[in-house]
This record gives C-alpha cells, structure tokens and sequence, in this order.
C-alpha cells in the first residue's frame, strides 16, 4: 500500500528520486534469517522456522540408519540459543553451532538432550569441544555411557524450567529416560521419540522401549502441557495435538 508520504510529494518534482529508488530496490539482497521459512545448511542438515525465535532442526543419518531424518530445536534465549538434542554426528551439530552464530547471531550457549539414543546425543563431542555445557537427566547420562555414546556433562531435574524452555519427564516410553521440553510463549511442545508423527504405521524402535508404561507417561505429559499447539515429533512431520492422539492409538495396537 502506498505510503501518504508518497502522496503528499508533488508528481513532477519526484520523478528523479523515484528512479533513484528504483534502482536501489532492484539490487539484489539476501534477506535476513527471520523472513526466510527454512536454511539448508548442508545436505543433511536443514533448520525451519516454527515460530518468532524457535527453529526446529532436522538432521539425515548416514552408515547403519542412512536416510533416517530425526528432529531437534534451535530456541533462542536473549542474545544467545539453546539447543534441543544434537543431531546424529559432530559434523551436524557444527554445522548448527555455526549457523547460530554467524547466520542467526544467537550463538549456542548450552544443549539439551532428550534420551540417551544417538540421534540426540551424536553432536555432544563438538560442544563439549567448544565448552558449551550439554544437559540431561542423570539417566540419560548413565544410559549414554552404557550404550557408548557421548555423555551429556551437566543434569536436569525432572521437571524445571531451562531459560524460555520448560522440561518434563513423564514416565518411560519409547525410552526410559524420555524427556518432553516445552516452549510456552509459543505453544510448541518438542516430544522427541516420545510422540509418533501423524504418518507412522508403528511405534517405530522398541529395542528400549517400555510399552506398557507409555500411555500412563503420555497421559502425565497431556496434563503437564495442556496448552501444547504445535508438536514436534522425534522424526518426520510437526502437527497438532492430534499426533498424542495418534501415538495413544498406536499403543492400543
């Protein structure tokens, strides 16, 4: 729409500095990171844009899981960001570290991871690396180190606030150590491997998985966070709260 100052200028004396304009308009820009929807940053390695300040990461495996996509957050925190899970190898979680610092200029002050498996804790070397702190429940870190991934360095309480986000553990499920985190000034509920997306056929990898436990775990975590809008699965598609319902239904099975 155009501006009333446009209005107010006599035609005839502003054609000169409508072309200056012009030409100026039409010099090509990279826009800046918070119009642009989704980054590749490598070829497995893309961020998306979810809301103001949230970024949900996703990250491709390669040797025995090749091709399996899994989900992760990039939150920002004032000047700084937090990182939700850690991508499945170091050279991913560089791959975020540096595009939080240099593209979105909110670099990773600290990480969280959600269970102990490696799609979430395979960057942990590369932080530790750059002595930015890694979070977990003291299971996690014990069950990392049984299974021989990277240990997360720091603990996390079973539910506590961690800066804009807040984290829960309701209960074993799809691990025993599953953590849900929370963002609520946007309504995002990041539930990892704990939540199913809407197109799963099965409950996916059960190798740790405690299925008799899980829908008492789920129903803690509908409590927990009755004002969840968007979800992030674990792998594959955010939805609605329509993905609890589609991993409760999976569970009946």
């Amino acid at each position: 729409m155009r501006s009333p100052f446009w209005s107010l200028m006599n035609p005839l004396r502003c054609g000169p500095l409508l072309l200056l304009l012009t030409a100026c308009a039409s010099t090509p820009s990279v826009p800046p990171p918070h119009s642009q929807e989704e980054f590749v940053l490598a070829k497995d390695v893309r961020v998306r844009r979810m809301a103001p300040g949230v970024w949900m990461h996703v990250t491709e495996a390669s040797g025995d899981w090749a091709g399996v996509t899994a989900n992760g957050l990039l939150v920002e925190d004032g000047d700084a960001s937090i990182l939700v899970d850690t991508g499945w190898t170091p050279e991913h979680a560089q791959a975020l570290l540096t595009w939080a610092r240099d593209t979105l200029h909110h670099p990773v002050r600290a990480a969280v991871v959600t269970h102990f498996h490696l799609d979430r804790t395979g960057g942990i070397p590369t932080l530790d690396a750059q002595g930015i702190p890694v979070h977990a429940r003291e299971d996690t870190a014990l069950r990392a180190g049984k299974q021989g991934n990277p240990v997360p360095s720091r603990r996390l309480a079973d539910a506590q606030d961690f800066g804009p986000l807040s984290v829960f553990f309701p209960g074993a499920g799809h691990s025993p150590d599953n953590l849900v985190v929370m963002h609520p000034a946007s309504g995002i509920l990041y539930g990892g491997c704990f939540i199913k997306d809407a197109h799963a056929k099965s409950l996916g990898n059960l190798e740790d998985a405690d299925v008799a436990a899980w829908p008492s775990s789920l129903q803690r975590e509908r409590e927990h966070f009755p004002n969840a809008r968007i979800i992030i699965p674990g792998h594959e598609q955010p939805g609605g709260p329509e993905l609890l319902d589609h991993t409760e239904a999976l569970l009946k099975r």
